[in-house]
């Protein structure tokens, strides 16, 4: 394995090493199944021991009790932007939304299609690079949910204090910090994350739904847009993404054996760190986070040009360290760091931003 680069990608992203030569010894001959996990029956007694082991291990790693159910269900994040307001915005049909990001309009435009939104909080003026001061946003009593990303890919952002929101239930987009810290479940009434930017691979999505917010959805909703489905059947009301399930109970396993979410925060604080220092050393690297707003996932900066940028990226690759191009609406520079990522792969890079400043700076 000695040719594997250090992959920065925002995702898909970088998944456990120990993780992958697991899949791949069992690949094609799963212990005692006689076959792949991609062939197996999802009604199979091999399969429903994964789909167990990952409910658990999830649970364990969240400490999640037994008032929320686990649902494993397909469509990325981006369907989740529907589900949530479909299920959720009801009585009053009235819902609160905090933009923080690309992620959050989009999904404001989806909920839009169901009741009326309120903004409660934007950073769009200040170009994304902040979250809102919680004192000043104007939450609605009588909406029937909040809606954050609690993490912002592109903009390098992180929620590090959760709003207040009483009564009314938090709903929180995790798709690329999912299980990077410990959390407080009980100050959520839904959690949804896309597996691939810190759980697994695409194909699975996780929600995690407070079991009395599941009675609010209509019986007119569409049978496989309606979380009940789902929630009755233990997620295998159809067949489920098997193989991108097996792999979350892995990369959960591996979690769990490297000391669990307060470990996890702590390693990703310290790798985090080791490059937010090196961005406030100088001037040939600015971040474009504030400082009380900056992720501990995903990392985004820019040189003195363009041109620089460029040969920063060409130059990285080359020394094994991929996937660092910013997104094409912002630009920049963007080192994603999550769970997966080893401190040795942040260190190689921050060795080699204070090479390329020293030779171009």
């Amino acid at each position: 394995m000695s040719n594997r680069v250090f992959n920065f990608s925002a995702g898909p992203a970088v998944l456990p090493l120990s993780v992958l030569e697991t899949a791949q010894r069992e690949l094609v001959n799963y212990p005692d199944a006689g076959m792949s996990v991609m062939e197996m029956s999802h009604r199979s007694p091999p399969y429903e021991k994964i789909h167990r082991s990952a409910q658990a291990r999830i649970r364990e790693l969240m400490n999640i009790n037994d008032d929320f159910t686990i649902l494993f269900l397909q469509g990325g994040a981006s369907l989740q932007f529907s589900m949530v307001a479909m299920n959720l915005m009801w009585p009053s049909r009235k819902a609160d939304y905090i933009i923080t990001g690309s992620w959050s309009k989009l999904a404001l435009k989806e909920a839009k299609r169901e009741g009326t939104i309120n903004v409660a909080g934007s950073s769009e003026e200040q170009q994304f690079s902040c979250i809102p001061d919680i004192k000043t946003l104007t939450l609605d009593p009588n909406a029937d949910y909040v809606h954050i990303t609690s993490n912002n890919t592109i903009y390098g952002t992180q929620w590090h204090q959760l709003p207040s929101t009483g009564n009314v239930p938090l709903v929180a987009d995790m798709s690329s910090d999912i299980m990077a810290r410990p959390i407080d479940i009980n100050a959520h009434g839904l959690i949804y994350a896309g597996a691939q930017k810190n759980l697994g691979p695409a194909g699975v999505t996780l929600v995690i739904v407070r079991k009395d917010l599941l009675e609010r959805a209509p019986d007119s909703l569409p049978t496989m847009l309606n979380y009940r489905t789902f929630a009755a059947k233990d997620s295998l009301y159809n067949t489920p993404p098997c193989w991108s399930i097996y792999m979350v109970d892995l990369a959960c396993k591996w979690l769990l054996d490297n000391g669990g979410l307060a470990a996890a925060a702590k390693r990703n604080n310290d790798k985090a760190q080791l490059i937010y220092d090196m961005l406030d050393q100088g001037d040939f690297y600015r971040g474009t986070v504030e400082k009380s707003s900056r992720s501990l996932m995903n990392v985004p900066f820019r040189l003195p040009n363009e041109d620089l940028e460029k040969k920063f990226v060409s130059e990285a690759a080359k020394l094994g360290m991929q996937n660092l191009k910013g997104h094409r609406s912002v630009g920049g520079i963007r080192a994603s760091i999550y769970n997966a990522m080893p401190r040795e792969g942040v260190e190689a890079l921050v060795a080699f931003m204070k090479d390329f400043a020293n030779r171009n700076g």
